[in-house]
């Protein structure tokens, strides 16, 4: 009964809003653990999956507050909002992985560093900065062999599917 009661919630706009919140919080723990304690450095396209997660947290919370107000319209756009924050992540997750398994060639210059000063201060800032690159894997699953982007991929992709459930079971406003 209490299980029924827990999958009825979670296919309602309020669990969607809790559910991802959570969810999202949960993503950005585990890849600040992987950088701070495990002194797994992020490359810029793992920087950029992290902006969806923030903005899901942030949509999540003014999602859930619309909905326990009713505001019908309000809802089905916030939970608009959610599915395409998570299909953008998904895209972007999925670009990261095709350039780990060098299917295609990644972001040109996009970690490029402050380069003024003198050719001793630049040479100096280029030696001590963290190197993360794209397209190695700094991480992977020891059982399947899957990174954290292929990982990312799936999961967001799947939260995107739970989104556009819930969106397009809301009634029209």
């Amino acid at each position: 009964m209490a299980v029924q009661r827990l999958i009825s919630f979670l296919f309602t706009p309020s669990g969607l809003f809790a559910s991802v919140v959570l969810l999202s919080f949960f993503a950005m723990s585990a890849a600040l653990t992987s950088q701070y304690v495990f002194g797994l450095s992020p490359c810029p396209l793992c920087l950029y999956q992290r902006i969806p997660y923030v903005l899901a947290i942030f949509i999540g919370l003014v999602g859930y507050v619309l909905d326990q107000k009713g505001t019908t319209k309000g809802r089905k756009i916030a939970v608009g909002f959610m599915g395409l924050t998570f299909l953008s992540n998904t895209v972007i997750a999925s670009f990261h992985t095709g350039v780990e398994r060098k299917w295609w060639k990644g972001l040109e210059g996009c970690s490029a560093g402050d380069m003024s000063g003198s050719l001793e201060d630049i040479l100096a800032r280029i030696e001590s900065a963290p190197v993360a690159r794209c397209d190695e894997i700094p991480w992977a699953d020891p059982i399947l062999g899957l990174s954290m982007a292929n990982y990312n991929a799936i999961a967001c992709g799947l939260i995107f599917i739970y989104c556009a459930v819930i969106f397009f079971k809301l009634p029209k406003y």
